[in-house]
């Protein structure tokens, strides 16, 4: 739990908690947020590398019927490959503006900005914290974006981070699967 958590009061963590409650919709930054923010290139391919534990959280919204939209500035191989094998609902590539994203979004799915989540780590994606009613970050995300967050994990992008917001959110809607003894 990352130090920002645990400074919660009880109050505050059970109003945040009835509002991850009401989420239908996770939506994702990529480069920075679902990866370490590197880019590295073998020969004329791209290469990421993406969280097995992000990816087994990532997998589980689906069955509890929260849809999963990512939405990227860039786009890649790898991240629609990456995007396909964890049935994401969208994938939303090379995105100038993420509030208009994110918006058309929510209309075609019929969700409000109160029933969103988004996560993100870089300035781009300050745009998306309007249209949400949840904003979430990694804690190596930019200042501002660390400073605008609802959420900040306690582990860096790419490296757990989604997995942390994933599990905050399936455990409030009681849909995280309890450790087996």
């Amino acid at each position: 739990m990352s130090k920002e958590m645990s400074e919660r009061s009880k109050g505050e963590e059970e109003s945040l908690n009835k509002r991850l409650a009401a989420v239908r919709l996770a939506v994702f930054d990529v480069d920075g947020t679902l990866t370490d923010g590197s880019v590295s290139y073998v020969g004329e391919e791209e290469q990421q590398s993406f969280s097995a534990r992000d990816g087994y959280a990532l997998a589980r919204l689906a069955s509890a019927g929260i849809a999963q939209v990512w939405i990227t500035g860039r786009g890649s191989n790898p991240t629609r490959r990456r995007a396909e094998e964890l049935g994401v609902t969208k994938l939303l590539v090379g995105v100038k503006n993420k509030t208009l994203a994110l918006a058309e979004v929510q209309a075609e799915l019929g969700v409000s900005p109160e029933e969103t989540l988004a996560m993100g780590d870089d300035l781009p994606d300050l745009e998306m914290r309007a249209g949400a009613g949840l904003f979430a970050a990694p804690r190596d995300a930019a200042p501002e974006v660390v400073a605008s967050a609802d959420i900040v994990t306690e582990a860096r992008g790419g490296r757990g981070a989604a997995r942390e917001v994933c599990q905050r959110l399936l455990a409030a809607q009681g849909a995280w699967p309890e450790a087996k003894a």
